[in-house]
């Protein structure tokens, strides 16, 4: 996996594209997700269905990974079994 790559769910209709690549398997919905269209859908683990957000980021408690979330779903984003956290916006600075 590099940045720029898109990942696409195979139980939901989630898509990601990689800003920061790192080592581990990125799942959706429980399911590890793939580059191209999948075949048929499986069905959304319910510890992983909490839905993910268009246009938030999602990073992993190191922040190693981050993923730019292009189009939401129902099934809710992991790498290695750990839920993915939305990132959070940096503040901007005062303009006194």
């Amino acid at each position: 996996m590099k940045p720029g790559t898109r990942l696409k769910s195979v139980v939901c209709d989630t898509e990601v594209m990689v800003i920061r690549a790192g080592d581990g398997t990125i799942a959706c919905g429980g399911a590890p997700m793939v580059e191209g269209k999948p075949a048929d859908r499986g069905q959304i683990d319910p510890a992983f269905a909490e839905g993910t957000r268009i246009g938030k980021r999602y990073v992993d408690s190191e922040a190693s990974v981050e993923l730019l979330c292009v189009k939401a779903g129902q099934g809710s984003l992991s790498l290695g079994g750990a839920a993915l956290q939305v990132k959070d916006a940096k503040p901007l600075p005062s303009s006194d």
